[in-house]
């Protein structure tokens, strides 16, 4: 079994995009700033968040955090997305998701500037996506193929099943890895919660990609001998024993899968830092684009 690891891999991503930073400010340049709106209070959204800010500081980025109390209207939050727009000195910036129940989150992420859209969210980026024109890609699928792509996986030819449909993560991927190119050309199962049979499927991947949600629920028994795993799911697992009140798990029984599979994602430390790391790269594109 080979660990896919993404911690080692996304700080290697950071250390590269650092250094493009450091010739930037040689050249006496504007270095690329990403901005953040941050809605409520929900803990996964506000370590993510602080996790992106601790990322920029890393590598020479300028950050920027809005913060907006969980009584935020959807008309003042769509105030803010303008003024991110309009505002020449921010390059990219993300609205971070979930946002409050009473606000409409696709009115919001149709508002965004495609051209500022890192997060890759915008149809306008993820229509050029699916048609293989240089865009922003979603970060998470975007962290998965760069992923498979440095570590040398073979997908072409490979039969993969992706678990979930998301918008985010499942459609995506299932498109990324289909189509030509390096970490593609695989024959792609898109599965989600009307699939039938889907341990028969599994049963037959080459590939599994599961960004369902649901904790230890890809077990060995739904894998065959040398598969590889990528595991997006993390979820917060109530724990009273330990120092935090809750542990992460994935989607994926790893103790027993990673003995079946030839390469296998952890959580933590697997998909997450990689998200953040590509979206650092979508952050260093939109500068270039608005260099050009």
């Amino acid at each position: 079994m080979n660990l896919l690891d993404g911690k080692k891999l996304s700080n290697e991503i950071k250390d590269e995009i650092a250094a493009d930073v450091a010739q930037m400010k040689e050249r006496g340049e504007k270095v690329p700033h990403l901005a953040a709106v941050l809605v409520g209070e929900d803990g996964a959204s506000l370590t993510y968040v602080g996790s992106k800010v601790r990322a920029c500081e890393r590598i020479g980025f300028e950050s920027t955090l809005k913060r907006l109390p969980e009584s935020t209207t959807e008309e003042e939050l769509l105030a803010i997305v303008r003024e991110l727009n309009e505002n020449p000195d921010i390059d990219g910036y993300i609205v971070q998701l979930p946002l409050p129940a009473h606000i409409d989150e696709q009115k919001i992420l149709m508002a965004v500037d495609p051209d500022k859209d890192v997060d890759g969210f915008h149809p306008a980026n993820f229509g050029k996506m699916a048609l293989e024109l240089e865009t922003f890609i979603s970060a998470t699928p975007y962290g998965i193929m760069e992923m498979l792509r440095r570590y040398g996986v073979e997908t072409s030819g490979k039969h993969a099943v992706v678990i979930g449909r998301s918008h985010i993560v499942g459609r995506p991927i299932s498109i990324l890895l289909s189509q030509k190119g390096p970490a593609g050309n695989a024959t792609v199962t898109l599965a989600h919660s009307r699939t039938k049979n889907l341990a028969d499927l599994t049963r037959q991947a080459d590939i599994i990609v599961s960004a369902l949600g649901v904790p230890n629920f890809v077990k060995a028994d739904m894998v065959k001998e040398g598969v590889v795993v990528i595991d997006v799911g993390i979820t917060r697992v109530p724990d009273e024993t330990r120092e935090r009140g809750y542990y992460l798990c994935g989607d994926v029984e790893f103790e027993t899968v990673s003995k079946k599979a030839s390469y296998i994602t952890p959580v933590p430390g697997g998909v997450g830092p990689m998200t953040i790391a590509m979206l650092l790269k979508n952050t260093l594109l939109a500068r270039q684009r608005h260099r050009a």
